[in-house]
């Protein structure tokens, strides 16, 4: 069936098992395709068939489970700093938390009267414990389990003892809970709006991105300059920019001179002179000049808005690591009622002390923490797709983040990703046809390419242009992916422009004074070869340097091109990779990359043309260089801003250190709770400190997340 694609904010979810309870529940309607929801980014991907239902009636169901929903439009970007963290409520939790501990602290040498005891705890369980409660009464209907239903058990339990000994005028003979309900209940809370605030104002990169958009702008109107809100920017507009200025739209400098920082989108921090006739990019900010631009392309449109959706949904999207997390999240609140009841009735039958039994078994339902656990993957892959995203690495998925991370072998194609991609004509040598000049079949070959997307077309194309020379109608031209463009030129005849075949291999191989680094592309009319055009491609900086890197980090490193082997040799030895091919089609670059896959190899294809499709799709992951071709970028899992392969070396660094931190989450959650668990069990932690203990290891997990913000990549 058809399926259209929603994305909603999920506001509510206080575990990974609210996230499961969401998934099962919408996966339940016959609707819906498909539904991913993700506990750290707080939103919901869906895909359902939109003959069968609205948006409005998801909605419906969502909100029915007892979250609140906000649809993700198209162009609209939910910015997640805004969240509802009503940071009154964690300052009351605190404010009548205090006494209980200053109490504690002071080894009740204050003695807190009954009543006020009693009234605190009575404030914080029937208003300020009402979410929980609420959370936990949703779950429950949606036969599942949170961490809201073993909170709302535990305090719940032991506050109902306190009032009722109190109430019955037995405070003063037996134990009084009070402090221990309120305590853990202001852990809880107070932990989980950090853990929201670090989430929705740290970890996601998302706002940072959005606030490199002005509030205002200077657009001209009927001849004056008028600050108006961005809202109001048209196509056509022209804005002014000023030093220290954020560019609003993509666009054309029309007036002035610019030097910008472009490096929220390439993650090259070096900045870019614009003269008169350059494109400006939306977000980029002036660090000298000043100038008049006009608007072309607005909104979710711009480089920036197309970056924003990409990073909005590789963050939302889940790797295939969080498999195991949603596995033990599925089980884990029932086999933690489990394991208190045991404990109740353990602790009971060996002691014959009831109210200690139930404040350990209190103390196991409060000290676990399915948090952790659900924060491990996603937190880690939100701060690591942000990272990416600041070095100009963009990343389909969170899946290919993770694929990324096993790569033990790169695959490079030539053209466009080691060298600049940008060729240039360097000589034009004559067949024994001496019927055209040079300038013709220069015309001719040029006409022939404009047709086509190769570097060594544009090339042609641009030479031509430098001559002045008129490109001449084609008729059905048509290209041979790999091989060559054919086509009909009037006064000319059947024209073929590509790699040497037949006969004009020996054209190519009188051209000794070519030097290694260049190219051969021949000029064929009825079949017959005219002409050699020799092309050479520089390598881009920093290819040496990234190779070098790649090979440190134990990784073979391969180049598959179309081009001449010899040319290949060349640029293999300048790099001191071992293994490289030339004159490989793209059936012969697939074959290659299957049977390296078939010993076991994890491998990484990187390339810019339509030739490299078939391998890009193939390859345990594949890195597109932007400004590729379309077909490439649409099939490749990741894409290099910045046009250099040490972006490569970049994001497998990256991806590197975010699975060795979703590895480092995954063991402490789960080591946390092996632990505690059994602590809490024999007496040995309190619920008070049990409920600090579980806020504290969402916030630890967050924590070492937060370091991949910072990771220094050595270059």
């Amino acid at each position: 069936m058809a399926t259209e694609k929603l994305r909603y904010h999920i506001d509510g979810m206080t575990c990974q098992g609210c996230a499961k309870r969401l998934e099962k529940t919408l996966s339940r309607e016959a609707s819906i395709a498909s539904v991913a929801v993700n506990f750290a980014s707080e939103e919901a991907q869906i895909r359902y068939d939109d003959t069968r239902t609205t948006p409005a009636q998801i909605q419906r169901w969502i909100e029915k489970t007892g979250y609140r929903a906000t649809q993700i439009l198209a162009g609209v970007f939910f910015d997640d700093t805004a969240g509802q963290d009503r940071p009154w409520r964690s300052g009351l939790l605190i404010a009548l938390g205090a006494p209980f501990m200053i109490d504690m602290l002071s080894g009740r040498h204050w003695g807190l009267p009954l009543w006020l005891q009693f009234a605190l705890a009575s404030t914080v369980q029937l208003w300020l414990a009402l979410p929980f409660y609420r959370g936990a009464l949703a779950s429950l209907r949606g036969r599942s389990a949170n961490m809201d239903v073993l909170v709302s058990l535990g305090t719940g339990t032991i506050y109902l003892y306190s009032a009722l000994v109190y109430l019955s005028g037995n405070g003063g003979h037996l134990p009084l809970y009070f402090e221990a309900g309120v305590m853990v209940i202001t852990f809880v809370g107070v932990g989980k709006a950090l853990e929201t605030r670090s989430k929705r104002r740290i970890l996601n990169s998302l706002g940072a991105l959005l606030r490199m958009t002005p509030d205002h702008v200077q657009i001209r109107r009927d001849g004056k300059w008028r600050s108006l809100p961005l809202g109001d920017v048209r196509g056509g507009d022209f804005l002014r920019a000023r030093y220290g200025d954020r560019i609003a739209a993509d666009g054309i400098l029309e007036e002035g001179n610019l030097f910008c920082d472009e490096s929220h989108l390439t993650g090259e921090s070096t900045v870019v002179e614009k003269r008169i006739g350059d494109s400006v990019l939306a977000g980029a900010q002036v660090t000298q000049g000043s100038g008049v631009y006009v608007a072309e392309t607005l909104g979710e449109k711009t480089f920036l808005g197309d970056m924003m959706r990409a990073l909005s949904e590789a963050q939302s999207s889940k790797a295939p690591i969080a498999r195991v997390a949603d596995k033990v999240a599925a089980v884990f609140v029932p086999v933690v009622i489990v394991l208190a009841s045991v404990t109740f009735a353990l602790n009971w039958w060996l002691s014959g002390d009831l109210i200690q039994a139930m404040v350990n078994a209190v103390a196991v339902l409060v000290v676990t923490c399915p948090c952790a656990l659900g924060l491990a993957t996603p937190a880690a892959i939100m701060a690591g797709m942000g990272q990416a995203v600041s070095h100009g690495i963009w990343f389909r998925d969170a899946a290919a983040l993770e694929a990324a991370a096993g790569i033990d072998t790169v695959i490079f194609d030539k053209t466009g990703t080691l060298t600049r991609g940008r060729p240039e004509l360097i000589a034009i040598h004559g067949g024994a046809d001496n019927r055209f000049s040079e300038d013709t079949l220069l015309q001719v070959a040029a006409s022939i390419e404009q047709h086509a997307n190769h570097p060594f077309a544009r090339a042609l194309v641009a030479a031509a242009e430098e001559r002045d020379l008129p490109l001449l109608a084609v008729d059905d031209p048509r290209t041979t992916i790999g091989a060559g463009i054919v086509g009909e030129i009037s006064g000319i005849g059947s024209v073929r422009v590509g790699k040497p075949e037949g006969s004009g291999r020996a054209i190519a191989q009188t051209l000794h004074e070519v030097s290694e680094m260049a190219s051969i592309v021949t000029l064929d009319i009825d079949r017959k070869p005219v002409a050699a055009f020799v092309i050479a491609d520089a390598l881009r900086s920093g290819s040496e340097r990234a190779v070098a890197r790649l090979h440190d980090h134990g990784i073979e490193v391969k180049i598959m091109s179309g081009d001449d082997q010899r040319v290949v040799d060349a640029i293999a030895a300048t790099l001191g990779i071992d293994d490289a091919c030339g004159g490989m089609s793209p059936r012969g670059k697939l074959e290659a990359l299957l049977a390296l896959q078939e010993k076991g190899r994890k491998v990484a294809m990187v390339g810019d043309g339509v030739n490299d499709a078939p391998a890009l799709a193939a390859a345990t992951v594949s890195f597109a260089m932007k400004g590729g071709t379309d077909v490439a970028e649409n099939v490749a899992a990741a894409t290099l801003m910045h046009h250099s392969a040490n972006q490569l070396a970049d994001a497998l660094a990256i991806a590197r250190a975010t699975m060795a931190t979703i590895r480092e989450n995954l063991f402490f959650a789960f080591f946390y709770n092996f632990l505690c668990i059994p602590l809490a069990a024999f007496g040995i932690i309190t619920p008070m400190i049990a409920g600090a203990a579980m806020a504290l290891s969402s916030l630890s997990v967050l924590a070492n997340a937060l370091r991949l913000k910072w990771l220094r990549l050595r270059r």
